[in-house]
């Protein structure tokens, strides 16, 4: 059983700042999980500490239900495949992807098998006698994650493999490294602040931020039922657009009420709000929640069309509401005849909203449908 568990690990360094804050998860056998959060939010230091490449402050790392804290990184079966691949420009790919099996003196005819398989499920076999410098940045890291492959690790660490690509090898080399780990059914942890990454690659997603775990679930879970206002922010391109706002209640209905317009909750969600009644809120709802017209209605806010983004087959609606910015996420049709500066009205799904309290930002208004562990 191949899983990683962490369990109050913390990272503190030597001028007392504090880069990881206790956190607890566990990588299950076979799973591949995602760290993503911006930089800065811990997510390498935290691989890192799995890898034994940073010491740890306190708490535990157990590989295969065994405490590797003082465990050196050659001892721990992992394997890591790094953002600048780090090959040997000296060696060939051959040699590369066999050099760790020959400094464990394995058999020529083992490193031989083991090359020659790594490249053939890489389709890279027609590279083994190219030395780094002829070859693309894809095929590079092609080579650095054969090199991880012939080590047959418990574990893979990815740190940000895919940042120095271009925009469509990276959508190619995530449909390779999905595709592998299918194939092997490794355990596999992988560090990307690029949250379609995320969404695209992992079984669960680890969100993080400020060295603590935000939430931790499937990628639907947290884009569908975002524990906090960080999460709902970082995860959904474009982001989720947020407002003040205030819950009143009036004739019995439970509404947000934001400047002088009025927004009647669901039922369910309502519910999760009554002890919130007269308290100032995050109002959340995603662009894609928001629909485009020319006539009032129950929840809708009259707004000034400012910029509009042809993404193809959908446009991204940027627009004045008061003083507040609004993105809406629309079709062609529905934006084709939209014009920079008319005033339209915006319709909002409020049964897609959500409403988070607005010191702790915690989401309050799903109530026991925030799925997965957080910690905020």
């Amino acid at each position: 059983m191949s899983k990683v568990v962490l369990k109050g690990v913390e990272k503190v360094y030597p001028n007392g700042f504090k880069a990881v804050h206790g956190i607890d998860l566990e990588i299950k056998d076979g799973e591949f999980m995602v760290l993503v959060g911006p930089s800065g939010c811990a997510k390498s230091t935290t691989l890192r500490m799995v890898a034994g490449l940073e010491e740890i402050s306190g708490g535990t790392i157990s590989i295969d239900d065994k405490v590797v804290n003082d465990i050196p990184p050659k001892d721990r079966g992992i394997a890591m495949v790094f953002q600048n691949y780090a090959l040997y420009p000296h060696m060939t790919v051959y040699e590369n992807m066999g050099f760790s099996l020959k400094m464990k003196k394995t058999p020529k005819n083992i490193i031989d098998e083991k090359a020659r398989e790594a490249a053939k499920i890489l389709d890279i076999e027609d590279l083994l006698d190219r030395k780094p410098k002829e070859l693309s940045g894809g095929q590079r890291q092609r080579v650095a994650v054969g090199r991880a492959i012939v080590r047959d690790p418990k574990v893979f660490l990815f740190d940000e493999p895919l940042s120095n690509l271009d925009a469509k090898l990276r959508v190619h080399m995530r449909v390779q490294l999905s595709q592998l780990h299918q194939r092997l059914k490794s355990t596999m942890i992988y560090v990307t602040h690029d949250q379609v990454e995320a969404m695209t690659m992992g079984d669960r997603i680890c969100v993080m931020n400020l060295g603590k775990i935000m939430q931790v679930d499937t990628p639907l879970n947290v884009y569908q039922y975002p524990a906090n206002k960080f999460v709902a922010g970082f995860i959904g391109s474009p982001p989720m657009n947020f407002m003040e706002g205030e819950v009143i209640e009036t004739n019995n209905n439970i509404q947000i009420k934001i400047k002088e317009v009025k927004l009647k909750l669901p039922l369910d969600k309502a519910k999760n709000l009554k002890d919130h009644i007269g308290k100032k809120v995050w109002f959340g709802i995603r662009p894609e929640d928001i629909t485009i017209g020319n006539s009032d209605g129950e929840n809708t806010m009259k707004g000034k069309v400012k910029v509009i983004e042809f993404m193809g087959n959908e446009a991204f609606v940027y627009s004045q509401i008061g003083n507040e910015e609004l993105i809406s996420k629309v079709d062609f049709l529905g934006a084709k005849d939209l014009k920079n500066g008319s005033e339209c009205f915006f319709s909002i799904n409020m049964d897609k909203c959500h409403i988070f309290d607005y010191d702790s930002e915690k989401n309050i208004s799903l109530g026991l449908k925030i799925k997965g562990e957080f910690n905020v």
